[in-house]
């Protein structure tokens, strides 16, 4: 099957149904069938004997049964398993109508643009729905969230996926199959509800409901019943909420007047061909093979059910690699929320009873503002849940860095660069309700955390009136490492939230006049914590952004925080900072530079540009993993810059103290 469209107003040979079964009329021309109650019923026994190897409910397996085009099948269908990193899943292959199955409710492509109940600013909007859980003892995803949410959900992502990668279905069968996972919704106000829906597959499955239009009276109460000749354009809100009885007749009726309409005398004409080849695509895209999960063996039997949400949820990474792979931010955004659940199932979240509650702040998806409460952190400073989700995923312990690094399937050490990309997926749903954040997550991506956040052990306080800054400010300047943490993550986050601390733009030195610091906001944001000045505007910066106005900035000439011209830009504020970090705060015309101070100058510029081939060479570490190269580069493209490291360390150990020794 082509990834690529096919205009229909290019359609100029008549396009031919393709057969699926074995049955024919009289006349010996195919005609697809819809399978008797009978021959499901049927398939239905034989599944639910198997319950070594079928972990599912009683209506699901009726559900599939009701859905294959060929039920007998069913009956002798082999159980295959897949592995996964907690153990293994269990598959079924098999012939299913398109519309019999539904699409994700959810697309986890989406997740990196999403807005999230996480963002204070978001309530009565469209949100994220919940993470699904668990079941007892089936091998189900567990949707809590209402099935109107789910509906609205289920068709946005339908839309979206039609938008960006439609399909080119109708013309030949589908070939390659979908992957789908039983889901059960549930509500406190709502009768339970179960559903085939795809993990991948789901642009292949909307291109099919594109392809069948059904008429308005076919539907079951999800439109208006009065029959009418105008054709309706199939979403999931539609499917979803029919009976299994009523879905089956709606496939029934599609199948019966496509094949009505190509018994028609031929007339030859342009209209003809089309509506011939409207209805054989139709009966083309009816159905689709599928792969369906049917049980779940965990490689630790006595967890259960608990890890198949993240089972699936590894087979889906897995599969998106080819043809259409996930971006980065949609990459990194499943990958932080699978850490933040793998490591509450581990119990390496959080001590204590407040596990749950981090969990759910750092996923910022539902329940956001209890969880915060009971953290004691104020729920309407975003800035607040952000410091929560650095300081959490910045952890040094043992147990955090293996079971990271095996989540992220790493070979090398848990790196900052490594750690960047959840934190700032995760960090950016305090703010996704904001029209735009592309700058600030631009800046974020240089790399916003810096070493001394995960060497030291730093706590999230309640940092919620200015009053409390100011006291944060004083621990700091009092050499408080954990203080001059907490206050370097709040000022990074409001200065970078608010548009003042970018990325190192190429017109940044024309604006400041001088050189500028070309590193990532991490290390912009350390540099600053070193100095007094640089801690000020911190804390300022975080008083003023809260407040909803321009950070102040500092002026050398009397050494005092100013408020910006009204005209200013951020992007000055900017190069302004950066070219502070690198030659300090001190005002020229105070006093002529001493030689001492050309030499705190040149270091600070060696420990820049140090800072910045590290972060290139991070990079390229990361590119080689995201591309799976595992050939070593030649010792002679290396041997150079590994020369000029050894030169490099060698020639600081003559101008330093050395190392003192660990006792």
């Amino acid at each position: 099957m082509s990834e690529s469209p096919t205009p229909e107003s290019e359609l100029v040979d008549e396009i031919n149904v393709i057969p699926v079964t074995d049955i024919d009329t009289l006349a010996g021309a195919y005609e697809h069938r819809v399978p008797p109650n009978s021959a499901a019923e049927a398939a239905y026994a034989s599944l639910r004997s198997r319950r070594t190897e079928i972990h599912l409910p009683d209506e699901v397996i009726w559900r599939i049964a009701h859905g294959a085009v060929e039920p007998g099948q069913l009956e002798s269908v082999r159980v295959e398993p897949l592995r996964v990193e907690t153990g293994w899943l269990m598959v079924i292959s098999y012939r299913a109508y398109s519309l019999m199955v539904s699409m994700a409710v959810e697309n986890d492509r989406l997740l990196a643009t999403a807005r999230y109940a996480a963002d204070p600013h978001a309530d009565g909007l469209r949100t994220a729905l919940s993470m699904p859980g668990c079941d007892d003892e089936h091998a189900v995803l567990v949707h809590p969230d209402s099935f109107a949410a789910v509906l609205e959900s289920a068709d946005r992502s339908a839309e979206r996926v039609m938008s960006d990668n439609p399909q080119q279905v109708g013309e030949r069968l589908v070939e390659r199959p979908l992957m789908l996972t039983p889901v059960v919704f549930t509500s406190e106000h709502e009768p339970t509800a179960v559903e085939l829906t795809a993990i991948d597959g789901n642009c292949r499955l909307a291109s099919c409901y594109d392809r069948i239009r059904v008429r308005r009276g076919w539907l079951d109460g999800a439109l208006p019943r009065p029959q009418s000749a105008e054709p309706v354009a199939l979403l999931p809100s539609h499917l979803m909420p029919m009976s299994l009885e009523a879905r089956r007749e709606l496939v029934r009726e599609a199948v019966k007047a496509a094949h009505a309409r190509l018994k028609r005398a031929r007339t030859g004409t342009p209209g003809d061909i089309e509506g011939r080849s409207r209805a054989a695509m139709a009966l083309n895209a009816m159905t689709v093979p599928v792969q369906v999960i049917v049980g779940y063996q965990d490689d630790e039997v006595e967890r259960g059910m608990q890890r198949f949400p993240a089972a699936v949820r590894a087979l889906l990474m897995r599969m998106n690699v080819e043809p259409k792979p996930f971006d980065d931010g949609a990459r990194n955004a499943v990958t932080a929320e699978e850490i933040v659940s793998g490591l509450y199932d581990e119990g390496l979240l959080y001590p204590g009873l407040r596990a749950s509650a981090v969990r759910d702040a750092l996923v910022g998806r539902k329940n956001v503002v209890p969880a915060m409460q009971e953290l004691g952190l104020e729920p309407t400073w975003p800035d607040l849940r952000f410091a929560l989700v650095v300081q959490q995923l910045t952890s040094n312990s043992r147990g955090f860095r293996a079971f990271v690094r095996s989540k992220m399937a790493l070979r090398g050490k848990l790196t900052l660069a490594r750690r960047n990309g959840p934190i700032v997926e995760l960090g950016l749903r305090s703010y996704s309700a904001r029209p735009e954040t592309t700058s600030p997550r631009r800046a974020l991506e240089t790399g916003c955390v810096w070493q001394n956040l995960v060497e030291v052990d730093w706590d999230v306080e309640n940092i919620n009136t200015d009053e409390k800054v100011d006291a944060l400010l004083a621990r700091a300047d009092g050499g408080e490492t954990g203080a001059q943490l907490l206050l370097g993550v709040l000022g990074m986050i409001n200065l970078v939230m608010s548009g003042h601390l970018l990325a190192a733009a190429g017109s940044a030195e024309q604006v400041a006049g001088t050189t500028i610091a070309r590193t990532s906001v991490g290390s912009i944001i350390r540099g600053l914590l070193a100095t007094r000045e640089g801690r000020w505007l911190l804390a300022d910066a975080v008083k003023q952004t809260r407040a909803g106005r321009k950070p102040r900035q500092w002026d050398s000439a009397t050494g005092k925080l100013v408020e910006q011209p009204t005209e200013a830009k951020a992007s000055t504020f900017n190069a302004y900072l950066r070219a502070k970090v690198l030659h300090g705060f001190e005002a020229s015309e105070k006093r002529r530079p001493t030689d001492t101070d050309r030499e705190a100058e040149a270091f600070a510029k060696f420990n820049a540009k140090l800072a910045e081939a590290d972060d290139q060479l991070r990079q390229l570490i990361e590119m080689r993993e995201k591309n799976g190269t595992i050939d070593l580069l030649p010792w002679t493209a290396v041997e150079e810059a590994a020369a000029t490291i050894g030169y490099l360390t060698d020639d600081l150990r003559q101008i330093s103290h050395p190392k003192p020794r660990d006792r």
